[in-house]
């Protein structure tokens, strides 16, 4: 076997019934799932009570199931159910609200074949409500902003543009890719971060991947088609309750590397550079928690109290799960960096105001590449 799509399933048996069969289609699958060529369709399941269990062993008994005992999250779920699968050159992370097209996945095996400084690719990402629309979780790859905001090609905060072919021109590399469907490379892949439990988990790997020294990369030939909301819905208090406290997590894990490395490569010492990129990401980070507290003033005057409460209770959790390394630990990273290790796809700008006073024209503000370090 040479490809698993792993599909991590939590009360969504509808979607199941809806999308499998299309995707074992495209897989090279008999109909009830039994492989027939070198890709794999696998449902790990975060165990579910609607029913998911007994539609797979009535209508794909040949799908393989991989059963926990509890909901993980996207992380924990993943975690567990990928450390089980062995033998394979690539995992598919896929949401269950995923509909593919036949040949969707060869243009992405292809690229990672030809591609070995590619840890990561990813189609492009249709709203499968409006065929032509990118989708808000990845549309056509994602970029961060100065202050730790998430934003993609075809998506800046809740404006979201028709697909004309604008991105097609090439592979392009991006900053990170939607985990919705992901095509991560099995020998690189060492985990997602379990203090996540959902959300952001795929920028946090993807950037990681980035500071071991490869690339993440959209390919344009491959696309497929997002329902979105399948498991929290978009208004759900706890799933901005995870947004807001990940976004500090993943800082606090990559953003103090990023910089030293910024520093060591414009002539200063590991041991310096360590320190300046530490520092320089402690006041980032201050800004950042200083933004979150504007969000938490808006949600308060606008009287959406779950939000605010939300906002709140994220820094709480933040401040007990936070890993911070430390000036030593930066250096002694700086010093075995593989020295082909470039971080795309970091916008030197702040995204969130071009976007709310600078229209569409953000999206051509957000192509022109002296904007990105």
């Amino acid at each position: 076997m040479k490809t698993a799509i792993v599909i991590l399933n939590w009360n969504t048996r509808d979607y199941l019934d809806k999308f499998l069969p299309a995707l074992l289609e495209s897989a090279h699958c008999a109909p009830d799932g039994t492989p027939l060529g070198e890709t794999e369709v696998i449902v790990a399941d975060n165990a579910s009570t609607d029913g998911s269990l007994a539609l797979l062993g009535e209508k794909y008994a040949g799908v393989r199931l991989i059963p926990l005992d509890r909901n993980y999250g996207f992380t924990g779920g993943y975690n567990r159910a990928l450390a089980r699968l062995e033998g394979f050159d690539y995992f598919v992370l896929m949401n269950s609200d995923i509909e593919v097209a036949p040949g969707w996945l060869e243009p992405l095996t292809d690229w990672m074949d030809t591609h070995p400084d590619c840890a990561v690719c990813a189609p492009k990402l249709h709203s499968y409500q409006q065929r032509g629309r990118f989708e808000y979780a990845g549309a056509a790859g994602g970029y961060l902003d100065r202050f730790g905001y998430p934003f993609c090609r075809g998506r800046a905060l809740q404006q979201v543009e028709d697909d004309h072919g604008q991105y097609d021109d090439a592979p392009a590399d991006v900053f990170w890719a939607t985990g919705a469907c992901l095509l991560v490379r099995a020998s690189l892949f060492d985990g997602l971060d379990d203090r996540f439990f959902a959300h952001m988990e795929e920028i946090d790997l993807c950037w990681r991947l980035q500071l071991r020294g490869y690339r993440i990369t959209v390919v344009p030939d491959s696309t497929v088609w997002h329902v979105g909301g399948g498991t929290l819905p978009n208004n759900s208090p706890f799933k901005l309750r995870l947004n807001f406290r990940n976004n500090l997590l993943m800082l606090d894990t990559n953003l103090g590397k990023t910089l030293a490395l910024r520093a060591m490569r414009s002539g200063l010492s590991a041991a310096k550079a360590a320190r300046k990129g530490l520092r320089q990401a402690a006041r980032v980070r201050l800004v950042r928690m200083l933004l979150d507290g504007c969000s938490a003033l808006v949600y308060l005057c606008t009287l959406r109290f779950s939000f605010l409460r939300a906002v709140i209770q994220a820094h709480r959790e933040y401040r007990r799960l936070r890993i911070v390394p430390d000036a030593a630990q930066v250096a002694r990273w700086l010093e075995n960096c593989p020295p082909q290790t470039v971080v795309r796809g970091l916008y030197g700008k702040w995204m969130v105001p071009l976007a709310l006073f600078g229209g569409r024209r953000i999206f051509s503000a957000i192509k022109r590449t002296s904007n990105f370090w």
